[in-house]
């Protein structure tokens, strides 16, 4: 179990850092204001004020994590009136930072409720200083500003001309594909670094590999490493798949092997011995496939199987939106906590897999048309070059929260289910 919880937070960890750096990287090259980059959810556990303005937070919750980027929809207004806080100037009594929290003070800050304030365009705060309310006070405030929200994290305020809108159509757009993107690349990574753990890359032909041990099947019947089964049973076994699907039924039966080795072919005799897979029974004769150890065999493995990996993953999304749905089909946090540990069971290789697995379909699921996710950002980024006009912020606002509502409930149902299905039954 502690193995288990300690892969669960690695790999969901380097998903979330992967992808949500993807994001950062896009919008602080697109003059994009990043103000908080947070690994984690919920409460926050201890946080970073980097010199590039951006708050660096660990949260305690490993599910998730966020790039809280100035303007977007998720970047919320600080101060309401009536706010009680304590400022603190700087320069040509320019305020440079702005305290609301009650976990932390500012020494020599000076108390005040607040008005108004104009935090994007004219840069001001005004209010009842020392609670003298004959007359109201504004402060000018520096542009590089800094806030304590409620829960003491210090954020860089939002001006205009940094925030998320403010940026060109094309580094927005670039900034939310930046995520799918680099769960992309970190799929194919990872498989290359999963074929070198290997030793290299399985060649899919029907020439195979002997198992090493006494007791091997194939072994015993003379069977050799680089041997390709031609027929089992008078069959043709042209890859790897067909000379499985061909070994498999045959437990603890007599079976005939026509062999090639080098120019010369042969005929062998063996019964493959029967082994327990999925509450069946089927034929193991110890072989694995071949593999093709060359550096170049390994590099492009990287993209071939994730190249195969993500057709599978959308033959499913198809199979789901074209037949009938089930919320089985479908996995959340408690599903990929339960996975993590039959991953575990087969090392490194196995966790490698899974990671890929992981990264594929986080990526394609961000690219889905869904309001609040990548894809359904992507989406209004068209539609704005389009009509070459942004949809208005109500509408946009709008749409964002449907799409939330409908993420919410259905990662409430699929929980629950996944919670029933590893768990309960």
């Amino acid at each position: 179990m502690i193995t288990t919880i300690i892969t669960f937070i690695i790999v969901f960890g380097i998903l979330v850092i992967v992808h949500e750096f993807g994001h950062f990287y896009f919008a602080k090259r697109g003059g994009i204001l990043v103000r908080e980059f947070s690994i984690g959810m919920g409460p926050k556990l201890f946080y970073h004020r980097g010199k590039d303005g951006t708050t660096y937070t660990v949260r305690l919750l490993p599910v998730g994590g966020y790039v809280r980027m100035a303007g977007a929809e998720d970047d919320e207004e600080e101060l309401q009136p009536g706010t009680p806080v304590s400022l603190y100037l700087g320069k040509d009594d320019l305020v440079e930072r702005i305290n609301t929290s009650k976990k932390s003070s500012l020494f020599n800050g000076i108390p005040l409720e607040v008005t108004a304030t104009d935090l994007e365009d004219e840069l001001w705060i005004e209010g009842y200083e020392n609670g003298d309310e004959s007359a109201v006070k504004r402060y000018p405030v520096a542009h590089e500003a800094t806030i304590i929200e409620s829960d003491g994290t210090e954020l860089q305020i939002a001006p205009k001309d940094v925030q998320f809108q403010s940026a060109s159509l094309g580094r927005r757009l670039m900034t939310n594909f930046a995520g799918p993107m680099n769960n992309i690349f970190l799929a194919i990574v990872t498989f290359m670094l999963m074929s070198f753990v290997q030793g290299g890359v399985a060649m899919g032909t029907n020439q195979v590999q002997v198992a090493s041990s006494p007791v091997s099947v194939a072994k015993k019947a003379g069977l050799k490493t680089n041997d390709k089964i031609l027929t089992v049973n008078g069959k043709a076994t042209k890859d790897w798949t067909a000379l499985s699907t061909a070994i498999q039924p045959r437990a603890n039966k007599k079976t005939t092997l026509t062999i090639q080795r080098g120019q010369s072919k042969k005929t062998l005799m063996l019964t493959p011995a029967g082994q327990k897979s999925n509450g069946k029974t089927v034929g193991m004769i110890g072989i694995t496939q071949a593999q093709d150890k060359h550096i170049g065999a390994i590099l492009t493995s990287g993209f071939t199987q994730t190249w195969s990996m993500t057709k599978a993953l959308f033959g499913a999304l198809w199979s789901m939106v074209s037949g009938h749905f089930s919320l089985n089909d479908l996995g959340g946090p408690v599903a990929i906590f339960a996975t993590t540990s039959q991953a575990t069971k087969f090392g490194l290789v196995g966790i490698l897999n899974f990671l890929a697995f992981l990264s594929i379909n986080l990526a394609i699921v961000n690219l889905l048309p869904i309001p609040a996710l990548d894809g359904g950002k992507i989406l209004l980024n068209f539609i704005e070059a389009i009509r070459r006009k942004p949809l208005s912020e109500n509408v946009e606002a709008g749409i964002t929260l449907v799409g939330v509502a409908f993420l919410v409930l259905l990662m409430l149902l699929v929980t629950w289910n996944d919670i029933e299905r590893y768990f309960i039954h």
